[in-house]
């Protein structure tokens, strides 16, 4: 599509105060008169504004138009950048990764939703990192409380995460946010247990429906990603560190999860408890391959007012 200034596909731009302003979608990086490279680009460019420079503007044909002054922005914002080159070399260093079926990753090239257990808080890291390292950017959906962490809520508001209003009359904004990141080609990262485990031997539990929720109306591929080893770092619920010796980070990357018998039906309860269920058991069968052990019969159901 072309819309007079360049040549983009899919994407929003605008000319505003004389800059041209690349919008979300592939985006044609124009290089000399007569040349132009295609890239695909993960994430909405609202970031802050860098690299103002002249370019050629080619049409669809490729021939010189003219000059215009090009404002990339950052689709991550500094909070990824600081995050990434912070925490990937003491990852490396300190822990080591047994990552499989990250081909289930790599193989989605539009937006989608990652699901995984959650069994420590050192879990936002370890899943991170092997996102990271799959060329797919993570958009958490994050407790609102932690956007009031001094400096964390500071870099987690720049690298542009998503908050989750638990039991507000905002609480629907997480999957209306959650489902316009899948649109934009993101990758959504859910804990769909909505906290870390509380079954006595570490099993996933019984799962909420904002994972599905997202997949379905998004109408995106559901990634089941069971992970092993954060525990031995982080301990459940308690905030001490255990990085020696090494501690091995599992991984193990299911397909997407078949929802098409049901994204034609109504979001109902039924319909989303159905697809949750469905990724309740993949997560739980990944689980049991990577600790090569049984999982109990019947999930567990966590009571959060008992644990109040």
């Amino acid at each position: 599509m072309s819309n007079g200034l360049g040549v983009t596909e899919g994407g929003k731009d605008i000319l505003e105060k004389g800059q041209y302003k690349l919008g979300s979608g592939r985006v044609i990086h124009w290089q000399q008169p007569g040349f132009s490279a295609g890239k695909g680009f993960y994430g909405q460019h609202d970031g802050p504004a860098i690299w103002p420079v002249d370019q050629p503007i080619l049409d669809l044909h490729g021939h010189y138009c003219g000059m215009v002054q090009i404002t990339r922005r950052d689709p991550l914002g500094w909070g990824y950048r600081v995050t990434v080159f912070f925490f990937t070399p003491l990852l490396n260093i300190f822990t080591k990764q047994q990552w499989e079926g990250t081909e289930n990753l790599t193989a989605q090239t539009g937006g989608m939703v990652v699901a995984t257990n959650h069994i420590s808080w050192f879990d936002p890291l370890v899943t991170s990192h092997v996102l990271w390292d799959n060329d797919r950017p993570p958009r958490f959906l994050a407790k609102e409380s932690v956007f009031r962490v001094p400096i964390v809520g500071a870099i987690i508001t720049s690298a542009q995460q998503i908050r989750v209003y638990r039991e507000t009359s905002n609480a629907t904004d997480a999957v209306r946010d959650g489902i316009a990141a899948v649109k934009r080609g993101e990758c959504v990262v859910v804990y769909p247990e909505g906290t870390i485990t509380r079954e006595p031997n570490m099993w996933p539990m019984t799962g909420k429906t904002g994972a599905a929720r997202v997949a379905l109306a998004a109408g995106c591929p559901l990634i089941p990603m069971a992970q092993w080893g954060a525990q031995e770092v982080m301990r459940p619920y308690r905030k001490e560190f255990r990085i020696l010796p090494r501690k091995t980070m599992k991984i193990l990357v299911g397909p997407p999860i078949d929802l098409s018998d049901l994204q034609d039906r109504a979001l109902d309860a039924d319909t989303l408890h159905l697809a949750t269920d469905r990724l309740m058991d993949a997560l739980t069968g990944l689980l049991a391959q990577i600790r090569q052990e049984t999982p109990p019969e019947e999930r567990y159901v966590f009571d959060r007012q008992e644990h109040s």
